[in-house]
């Protein structure tokens, strides 16, 4: 962390968290092309699930941020008794997370379907869908967990085997899940539908979680984990949701947004439940993009969070500007996809010419805003890296729900009025180049604040 050069580092520790994240966000999208071949219905009710399983996946990075950042901190510093402390804890909060959505997915499934659309069918298959992912949510939270204290020592090619073998699981189970032995072309099956899907998902995040657990204990000698006269640390836990909570909340920040367009497309635009299928579908095509860069970022965090517990100031600053440009070579890949091919990547749903029509126009002007994206990312991980996740958590405000969303309800109303549906989607860039701006100047404020004075 304190020696190797800087670039081999950044590579060394980001590469197998991007591939990882990569397959992740392939399994995303194979979980929706098999939805998707049910009917338009099922891959709009699993569309709109995304608000309530993004939560539940921002309470887990949020606090693994936290976990990650003091981890590398405590190892950077060489105070071992602290870090291990700090692994138990992270554990202990793990496990109450998800006793908390096992109670979501019980009593409030069917509410939040309820609260988006009318229509039967797609309630009765979100409802589904959403129960079974928050009844067996421990696997993901243990998964992500374990999957920060390796990251947090450098390892994170173990972090690619954890997350490429459920991923697989995913990919492999779905067939087998969804469609009945008359339906699967692997010729069995059972016939669950939309919760086969779900029972696949959490099943590649249950054998991860086992397999993150087990690589702990073989191969990360520098964290001892015991729950021997295990008692919760306040102060730890603090100081661990001290740095997270703004992660939460930047995630959890999306998930309301995600909420709010789902309402916004179905109530003020021609195309209801399609525009909101599109929507999700969007989505999923984006975490192609964006999945590799917070990849870069997992592996970032902990380098520029132990450089400078080590005081080393050149290396933090090398680290921050590496990742912005690796960043923005994957944002302005991802902008040349969605301008150039919409219509083959919305294929990849069964598509129908609805959502063709809707889609084709709303990928290209959202995609044009990814140009943007990239350095946004970037100066993120610099923030929670340096204990600032305050400022991702107000870029994070600022772009989703004070500037995108009003502004998306806004275009609705007017494109409603003029006859073009398409104006929603303008939110998008404006949402980003606001992001941006708003960044820049936290990181300026940032640098004279903290990093300038590290001597």
């Amino acid at each position: 962390m304190g020696v190797m050069p800087v670039n081999k580092l950044i590579i060394n520790m980001s590469l197998p968290m991007m591939i990882s994240m990569l397959v992740q966000a392939l399994y995303n999208i194979v979980d929706s092309v098999f939805v998707g071949m049910i009917s338009e219905q099922a891959l709009t009710a699993v569309s709109l699930c995304f608000p309530a399983q993004n939560l539940m996946i921002a309470v887990a990075t949020g606090t693994g941020v936290g976990i990650n950042a003091l981890l590398s901190r405590s190892l950077g510093e060489r105070n071992f008794e602290k870090a291990n402390k700090l692994a138990e804890n992270g554990i202990f909060l793990a496990v109450l997370s998800s006793m908390a959505f096992v109670l979501f997915g019980l009593f409030g499934a069917e509410p939040f379907m309820r609260s988006q659309t009318g229509v039967e069918e797609i309630v009765r298959y979100g409802t589904s869908y959403l129960r079974v992912c928050s009844c067996a949510s421990l696997g993901i939270y243990l998964e992500i967990t374990f999957e920060r204290l390796l990251q947090s020592t450098g390892r994170t090619t173990l972090t690619m085997c954890t997350q490429g073998v459920g991923a697989i699981i995913n990919i492999v189970l779905d067939p087998i899940f969804i469609f009945s032995s008359e339906e699967s072309f692997l010729g069995f099956g059972f016939g669950m539908g939309v919760t086969g899907a779900a029972i696949a998902t959490v099943s590649g995040q249950i054998v991860a979680a086992v397999i993150a657990i087990i690589l702990n204990a073989k191969k990360n000698p520098e964290i001892q984990v015991s729950f021997k006269n295990f008692r919760p640390d306040a102060k730890l836990i603090g100081q661990i949701y001290k740095i997270g909570v703004p992660s939460i909340i930047m995630v959890a920040i999306g998930s309301v947004m995600t909420y709010c367009m789902n309402k916004i497309l179905i109530l003020y635009t021609p195309g209801k439940e399609t525009a909101a299928t599109v929507f999700g579908a969007f989505f999923k095509l984006n975490s192609f993009i964006c999945m590799p860069i917070f990849g870069l970022n997992n592996g970032v965090i902990p380098i520029i969070a132990y450089n400078y517990g080590a005081k080393q100031k050149e290396r933090m600053l090398k680290t921050i500007k590496l990742a912005a440009v690796y960043a923005e070579i994957f944002s302005v890949s991802g902008a040349i996809l969605f301008l150039t091919i919409p219509d083959k990547l919305l294929g990849f749903f069964s598509a129908s010419e609805a959502m063709l029509e809707i889609g084709i126009p709303a990928l290209r002007i959202i995609g044009s805003s990814f140009i943007l994206a990239g350095i946004c990312i970037a100066l993120g991980a610099a923030f929670q890296a340096l204990g600032k996740s305050f400022f991702s958590m107000i870029v994070s405000l600022i772009r989703q729900l004070l500037v995108l969303t009003p502004v998306a309800f806004l275009l609705a109303l007017y494109g409603q009025k003029v006859g073009n549906p398409d104006l929603v989607w303008f939110a998008y860039p404006v949402a980003e180049l606001t992001s941006l701006t708003v960044s820049v100047i936290c990181y300026v404020i940032l640098h004279k604040s903290v990093i300038s004075k590290i001597k």
